[in-house]
Formats: structure tokens, sequence, C-alpha cells
């Protein structure tokens, strides 16, 4: 028997297959901001590349000058099917996924300081063959959603302990991530905590007292860890050894408005972690500043586009996740950026979606995916009992 001909019927709103149900309810404008920022992140790790080669090149490995940017296109490979599999899911089964996520990561963080690889003073990763696993990249977007479903019970009722427990949620993944240490991805993650918190009804006088007790917090951290001063006082003074940033500065003076043209850059050979922290810079030296004001504008378009749908959501938990998701994304991208313009300490934090790393843009990938997930909705049929159904699961 024949099998039935593509019809445009088949792609059309009453088609009820898991493709059709997902792409009649995703956010188109947000899945096409995020497709262009992967291939920014391709062209801008394709130019980092051989500058990052030839310089972790030793004479035991040479590394290929295409090596980062032929890993970078198997990580988009990977990544991308996996943002598109978890924006299918339910909002309910994505919320189990992040529930099961935090508590795996936090299972893993706690391992990392007593079997984990180290690397420039710092035990976060996992040796894998072939590959390094980073799992406070995972615990950031599952940690988000896991304090979404505790705080969203506040809207329900102000007597649960929920705010306590949420707090006690952060304190545990934060106290694991110094020990690695990570000051920059604990600050990161309190923030967005605290945001959420605010966003569930959390009094200002709290918020006051948390406040000061981050001030102290970090204010300790000065003391206690030395390279953790040492990065604070370079900031602050322009002492010490500044190598980094100032191989940074150097490529965004020689790119000028519209750079020196895709593989022309010369700088970006003296750049350390070209195809990571300071990617922002190759992409100043070699296409410009206009260009860099193009990539930032992707990122303000995410976080806005992002916004303007958790605001439309009437789910708090759904508020509240889209929310904290958009705040992480939107508070990394404004860290490394500002970090390559020197507006900020070195805290070798990635450029999501477009610095090379695997744990880095497959934990991306996983927290877009979730956020596609949550703001997935269609107008027409916004209050129908079948999409009550399909939201939660």
């Amino acid at each position: 028997m024949a099998s039935r001909p593509w019809t445009p019927a088949a792609f059309s709103r009453g088609d009820r297959s898991p493709f059709g149900r997902w792409f009649w309810t995703i956010d188109k404008g947000l899945l096409l901001l995020v497709i262009a920022l992967m291939v920014v992140g391709i062209i801008a790790v394709a130019a980092a590349s051989p500058a990052a080669a030839r310089r972790l090149s030793g004479t035991n490995f040479r590394y290929d000058d295409l090596y980062f940017f032929k890993r970078q296109i198997v990580w988009v490979l990977i990544g991308a099917p996996l943002m598109l599999g978890v924006s299918m899911l339910s909002v309910g089964n994505a919320k189990r996924l992040a529930l099961v996520g935090t508590l795996g990561a936090l299972v893993l963080m706690a391992v990392v300081p007593f079997m984990g690889g180290d690397a420039n003073g710092a035990a976060r990763w996992i040796e894998l063959p072939g590959f390094k696993l980073q799992p406070s990249e995972f615990f950031k977007p599952c940690f988000i959603v896991t304090t979404a479903w505790l705080l969203s019970f506040r809207f329900e009722d102000r007597t649960l302990p929920v705010l306590q427990l949420s707090f006690m949620t952060l304190c545990l993944g934060g106290g694991l991530l110094v020990l690695q240490p990570d000051f920059g991805q604990t600050v990161l993650i309190a923030m967005v905590w605290l945001v959420q918190a605010m966003l569930a009804g959390m009094s200002m006088q709290i918020v006051g007292i948390l406040a000061a007790i981050g001030v102290a917090g970090l204010g300790l951290a000065y003391l206690t860890f030395d390279h953790f001063a040492l990065r604070i006082d370079k900031f602050l003074t322009g002492g010490g050894d500044t190598y980094q940033i100032d191989r940074a500065l150097d490529c965004f003076r020689s790119g000028g408005l519209l750079g020196t043209g895709p593989g022309d850059g010369t700088r970006k050979f003296r750049l350390p972690e070209a195809q990571t922290d300071y990617i922002f810079s190759v992409i100043g030296e070699e296409f410009g500043m206009i260009a860099c004001l193009m990539v930032a504008g992707l990122f303000i378009g995410i976080v806005v586009r992002a916004f303007l749908l958790a605001l439309d959501e009437d789910d708090p938990f759904v508020f509240l996740a889209a929310s904290g998701l958009a705040t992480q994304f939107g508070a990394q991208a404004s860290i490394n950026m500002m970090v390559n313009l020197k507006l900020l300490p070195s805290k070798g934090m990635t450029l999501p979606f477009i610095s090379h790393g695997g744990s880095s843009f497959l934990a991306c990938a996983l927290g877009m995916g979730l956020l596609m997930a949550f703001t997935r909705r269609n107008p027409f049929l916004k209050s129908s009992p079948y999409v009550e159904r399909w939201r939660a699961g």
C-alpha cells in the first residue's frame, strides 16, 4: 500500500503529532535568536581556534589549527538536539528533569574536590574519556528551576517555609562551589536566587540583611583565599600581573569599529584562553566593536523576549522559572563581556553558546531548552483542557 503523500494539512495547527504540537507552541522568536547565537559561536570559535591551538601546543602534542573549531561543531551537533528535545517536554516533565538534575549535580559537585581534575588552581572538572565534565554548569539551570518550584508554593500558602528551604539549597550548592573554589558561579546563582525570591514576595528588609551577609562573605573570601584577593587587587589597583586583561584590551584596540577581518587578527595569538573566557575579545579584534554590540544585542533580545513571555504567564512556577533562567543567561553573558572590557575582575566564566567548551555549551542548551519548554503556548488554545493536560505533563 502506497504511503500517504505529504500535504500542507499535515503541518497545520490541527496536527497533533509531537512535532506538530511543539512547532505550534514554541516561541519562534526566542528559538531564532538562540540559533543565531549558536551560529555566531561557531564563527567566533573558528576565529579563536588557531590562536588557542598554537598557544597550547607542546612538545608532546600539537593541536591542529582548527582543533577547537571542530570540537565546537561536535558540541553544537549534540547540544542543539538536546535543547530541542528538552523544549518538547511538558512543564511537568521539564520540572521533574530539573529536580533530578539538581540532586545529581549536587552529588557530583561533592565528589569533585576529591577526584576532580585540577586546572589553574581549581578543581572543578571530573575527567572522562575525551571530555571534562563540570557539574557546576549543569547545576545552575536545574537549581533555578528547583528554586522556582519551591518558591511557587508561597503563592498558595505564605506560611510554608519554602523560602528557607530554597535558601538552604542555595547554601549547600554555594558551599560546594566555594570548595572548588568557584566564587564567580557562587555569586551568579546567589544573585539569581535573590531575584526569584524578590519576585516571590520576599520583604525588602530580608533582602537588605542577605545583601549585607553577601558583602561580608565576599570580605571573608578576600581575607581567606589568596587567588581571590589577588584578582580583586589587580582589578582595583591595576598592579601585579595584568597580562590577560592587557592582551584582551589590545584586541579591542586592534579591531576598532569594523575589525581586522576574519582570520586577519594577530593580537589574539598572545591572548590566553582565547577560545573560552576571552572569546569576546577575539570577536572585537576580527569583527570590530560594531559586531560586539550586535552580539550583545542578541543576548539582550533573548533576555527581553524571555521576560516578556514570563510576564504573560499565569502559573507562578513557570513565571519564576522563566524569569530565573533568563536572569542567569543574561547575567552570565554580561559578566563575561564586562571582564573582557576590564569592567569586572577576571572570573573564568564562559560566554553562553559562544565560548568553546562541552559542559558550558550543553548546560546552556539544557537551560535554554527548559526555558523554551516553560514558555511554550498557543494563544488560540491557551485555556483549553487539552493544553492544560499537556502543561501538567
